[in-house]
């Protein structure tokens, strides 16, 4: 039965709103009750728990240009306050069982590819512009312009890039990848383990972890990635404190004196709006925030139309209901992470694990933002999990962003090869940039040899253009005498 149908008939069926919590948030009028609401809200806060330990792992591993890192408990924080706030918006302003959170590929991005370039306040500053680029995207109606701009096949080459690169990132903080040194004199850049073999306690907890996760996701179970992160964990503590560990990296997994603590804002406010064009150029700004508002723009259209469509309220035509004040929430929750330094946050496709439970209005986010509140008090607990813990998350979501590369059609030149490009170039380069000018600069080119420029928007020749000179930086700064 297609969806906007199941939606007809649960409002046809549905018995009179009881109450003004009911009225407003239309719980009765969706075929939904409060028990099924709450049930939701759990689920989703459950499934989607681990950016609390991911968040401030992915941030907090990276430095900044001055070499400067992130403080964790603050980061946890800073995580937690901007879920819970973000998610209660949307709940009362949206009315959709719809989540917000930190974006995992988003904080990848601003980690690994925007703070080496420029101080930690400067790399937020650029997520807050992200932020109110997308609001103001939203009021002129561009955003839709812009989407239709970009050809679906290479928005999920996109994705599946990005998927590969956290995925190598999670080999590499867990240490079950590492580069060769170049005093070894090698043309391979990496190896397997330190030493080209795997060696010590924390790579077995990784190696556990990720069959862990991998056989809770084939079992389906809910809130498997959070589970393997909480098991693991625990192996980890109890290794620690039975063997001989040297070190495993940033995060020593031992049993926390307190498990309570006073939040720390430290990170909240600190942001610089106009320091990047200081420190790199309008030009790789401009690059930098365009890849911001990709990441974020195609993934949060997505998850908000996909999760509408599982909980079977889509309109008629297709539509999400309220769309445009749903897109500005989303859009401000990029603007609130980036003031609150702990990186573009945006709706979470975790949220169907709610639906899925029955949750059908905003009153299940006021239990998932509750919960994300709740979490502000209890940092001891989530800056205790190891890197080798929380890595085959990572590997996780890396095989499930890879899932949607079967949406490519790889018997057509013309977009298979840009989609190669843009997912192959990802990890190699260690650069999503990189990944996405690579696809966008070889679908103009391909396309044009081939006698179908026309199918190219303005907006793909412009942002090709761009990321032209972007490329060439080096020898236009030479003829340009820049230098």
């Amino acid at each position: 039965m297609p969806d906007t149908q199941q939606a007809a008939d649960r409002a046809s069926a549905a018995p009179p709103a009881g109450n003004g919590v009911d009225r407003f948030f239309k719980i009765s009028e969706r075929g939904s009750t409060v028990g099924r609401e709450i049930r939701g809200g759990l689920a989703t806060f459950f499934t989607m728990a681990y950016i609390l330990v991911l968040n401030p792992i992915i941030l907090g591993s990276a430095k900044d240009k001055f070499g400067h890192q992130l403080d964790a408990g603050q980061l946890v924080t800073a995580t937690a306050l901007v879920a819970c706030v973000m998610t209660v918006i949307m709940g009362v302003g949206g009315n959709l069982p719809l989540a917000i959170a930190a974006g995992l590929g988003l904080n990848a991005v601003v980690a690994f590819q925007i703070a080496p370039l420029m101080s930690w306040a400067d790399a937020m500053g650029l997520v807050v512009i992200e932020g109110i680029l997308i609001c103001v995207l939203v009021l002129t109606g561009l955003r839709e312009a812009i989407m239709n701009a970009i050809p679906q096949q290479l928005k999920q080459a996109i994705g599946v890039g990005i998927g590969l690169f956290i995925a190598f990132i999670g080999f590499v903080d867990a240490g079950f990848v590492s580069r060769i040194p170049d005093a070894a004199n090698t043309t391979v850049p990496v190896q397997l383990g330190a030493v080209g073999r795997l060696t010590g306690w924390p790579v077995l907890v990784f190696c556990l972890g990720v069959l862990l996760t991998v056989a809770l996701l084939a079992r389906k179970v809910k809130g498997a990635i959070l589970i393997s992160i909480v098991t693991m964990t625990l192996v980890a503590i109890a290794i620690d404190a039975a063997a001989d560990i040297k070190s495993w990296g940033l995060t020593t997994p031992k049993v926390p004196d307190k498990v309570v603590a006073t939040p720390d804002f430290g990170l909240i406010g600190h942001f610089s709006l106009f320091g990047a064009f200081g420190e790199t150029g309008a030009l790789t700004v401009i690059l930098l925030v365009f890849t911001l508002i990709l990441s974020d723009f195609f993934d949060a259209m997505g998850t908000i139309v996909g999760v509408s469509a599982k909980a079977g309220l889509l309109d008629e035509g297709g539509r999400v209901p309220g769309i445009g004040r749903v897109l500005f929430i989303d859009g401000a929750a990029a603007v609130a992470g980036g003031v609150a330094s702990g990186s573009s946050n945006t709706a979470y496709i975790e949220s169907a694990a709610g639906v899925g439970e029955g949750a059908r209005t905003g009153f299940a986010n006021l239990v998932t933002g509750g919960l994300f509140g709740l979490a502000l008090f209890f940092t001891p607990l989530l800056t205790i999990v190891p890197l080798q813990a929380a890595a085959p998350a990572l590997i996780a979501v890396g095989f499930l962003m890879m899932t949607h590369v079967k949406h490519i059609d790889w018997d057509r030149y013309d977009i298979a090869v840009p989609a190669f490009l843009t997912i192959a170039a990802m990890p190699f380069t260690y650069s999503i940039t990189d990944g996405i000018g690579a696809g966008f600069v070889s679908y103009v080119v391909i396309k044009t040899v081939v006698g179908k420029a026309r199918e190219v928007h303005w907006l793909l020749w412009g942002a090709s253009a761009l990321f032209l000179v972007y490329f060439a930086i080096d020898p236009v700064e030479q003829v340009l005498g820049v230098r």
